[in-house]
Parts: C-alpha cells; structure tokens; sequence
C-alpha cells in the first residue's frame, strides 16, 4: 500500500471545484440491516466491466452508514430521476432518519430499491480498495431494472448544484 502524504501546497477546494465541471449522476447506494434499510448519497458511480458484470462507487473512508452495509456483503444502487431532489439530499444528511417517508422495495437479494429511480442494481460485494480518504468499492452485479423500468430522465450534479437533460435535438457526428 502506498504512503499517503499531504502536499500543504495543494489546494483541496479548488481541485474539489474543478472536478465539479464533470458532470455526474445522482445514486443512493442501499442495503439492509436486519430488517431496516441503511443508505446513503453516492455520486462517484460507473461500470467497470461486462465480462463479468461489475459496477463501482467511491465512499469516504469515515462514513458511518457504508461499514453497515459492507458487513452485509451486497448493495443496491439506486440511480435517481430527475425529480428525486429531495431524496438526494435526505440520504446526504447525517444522524437523521433516511427512509422517512421514502417508498422502497426489496430485490430478490434483500437490497432496497427507491421508487420511482431511474434504474436500480443489485450487487454482492467483489472488492475494495483504500485510496486516500475514500474506498473504491467494486460489485458484481446480479440483478437490474427491467427494461420497462427505465421511463425518467436522470438528476444530474453539476458545479455544485442539481441539474436537468435538455434535449435540444442536437445529433452529434
């Protein structure tokens, strides 16, 4: 494992506002414990590979909701459609009750699914790394929306605030 080392020099808010030029997409990365669904707001989400079918998301090291969920071995990826604002910044906040008053179901494997989302996974834990002061958490993915699932339109992030497609019928190449 490499050292970490901090460069005094570096400007951490100012790398942070540059990286927000990237847009993303929004997800909830989901679980149960017990019973009761645990989850959290999660825009460092992508693929990673086909063959096998693998996805992965970054999460801060101190997060006190992802040990719950690593301990249960698998997860759910929610990705939210553009009306789901709300639901973003509620699983953002800490020490507050995270599925109140949301609508979830649970997939075959016990992972909560939010309503309405744009489409949904459901993975069982393949690896995980740690880089600096997130992991880098990569699942294999053994379930997703069915393909009638997909009728929204995606909640975007963009320099630090909620976004929205628009399609101006532009075709590219």
């Amino acid at each position: 494992m490499k050292e970490v080392v901090s460069d005094p020099s570096f400007e951490a808010r100012r790398f942070r506002d540059t990286l927000g030029h990237y847009a993303s997409g929004i997800t909830i990365i989901g679980g149960l414990e017990g019973d009761e669904p645990v989850g959290f707001t999660c825009q460092s989400f992508y693929s990673v590979s086909a063959d096998p079918p693998l996805v992965s998301f970054s999460v801060m090291t101190n997060s006190t909701t992802y040990p719950r969920i690593r301990e249960t071995g698998k997860f759910s990826v929610n990705v939210l459609s553009s009306g789901q604002h709300a639901v973003s910044n509620q699983f953002a906040r800490k020490g507050t009750d995270k599925w109140a008053g949301i609508e979830w179901a649970p997939t075959a494997h016990r992972n909560p699914v939010i309503a309405d989302t744009l489409m949904w996974l459901d993975c069982d834990l393949w690896a995980e790394h740690e880089a600096g002061d997130h992991y880098i958490v990569i699942g294999r993915v053994l379930e997703m929306s069915p393909p009638e699932w997909h009728k929204h339109e995606p909640l975007l992030y963009f320099k630090g605030q909620y976004r929205h497609l628009r399609d101006q019928g532009t075709q590219v190449g």
